[in-house]
């Protein structure tokens, strides 16, 4: 790795920590984040608009291709434009029961109890809509070929979704299948790619979450130590 002092800086707020610390916060990080659930029954309680943005700002430390940054977060707070993105993936989703989906497709999500109608997006206070940009640059105004664009974007959204959890706000993941209509609604050009849609807000005081989501696999079938 070619470095000078021209072109890199020291690592900045590094702390050296004991093996006892780290595994400490480790563990307490992981046993913070066992706690987090998909959430279909939203509050309409409000959340600030600055917690949001506090969120996005954990999700744009997350490191890139050639570090372009290739995402754009579009954080849907209106009513009306909430209703709009609500009626747009609900007729993608009544397509998509209807027979879009395989047979085996449906079957995995029979235990989860989903379908069509997704009130919550018009419930909760927040929908932040992730782009995945074609291109762009490090700098603003910069018009590049990005790089391992959906890589970046899903390690930011995992950020994203770890800072809402943190913050103390339940969230889903929805992904209708086509987005184009949030390019139209959330006013972004064709050169982005919709990703996902993050439902945030509180969860309803009777929330309820599938047996089947708490189902999660031990360390020993997702990791292995060569």
């Amino acid at each position: 790795m070619k470095t000078s002092a021209d072109t890199h800086v020291p690592l900045p707020r590094w702390q050296a920590l004991p093996d006892t610390d780290m595994l400490a916060r480790a563990s307490a990080f992981a046993d913070h984040l066992s706690t987090r659930r998909s959430v279909r029954q939203f509050s309409d309680k409000p959340v600030p608009r600055d917690i949001i943005e506090a969120c996005v700002r954990a999700a744009g430390t997350s490191p890139s291709g050639a570090n372009h940054q290739p995402w754009h977060f579009a954080c849907v707070g209106s009513a009306e434009k909430k209703r709009e993105i609500r009626l747009a993936a609900e007729a993608e989703e009544r397509e998509f029961y209807a027979g879009r989906a395989g047979e085996e497709w449906l079957d995995a999500l029979a235990p989860i109890g989903t379908d069509a109608d997704k009130p919550y997006m018009e419930t909760a206070p927040w929908l932040i809509c992730i782009f995945a940009q074609r291109r762009g640059g490090v700098r603003e105004g910069e018009d590049r070929k990005n790089y391992y664009i959906h890589e970046s974007v899903g390690i930011a959204t995992g950020l994203l979704i770890a800072a809402c959890h943190e913050a103390g706000l339940a969230t889903l993941v929805h992904t209708p299948n086509p987005m184009k209509f949030l390019n139209r609604i959330c006013n972004r050009p064709e050169t982005e790619k919709p990703f996902l849609i993050l439902v945030a807000g509180h969860p309803a005081d009777d929330a309820m979450v599938p047996r089947h989501a708490l189902i999660k696999k031990p360390l020993e079938e997702i990791a292995g130590f060569l």
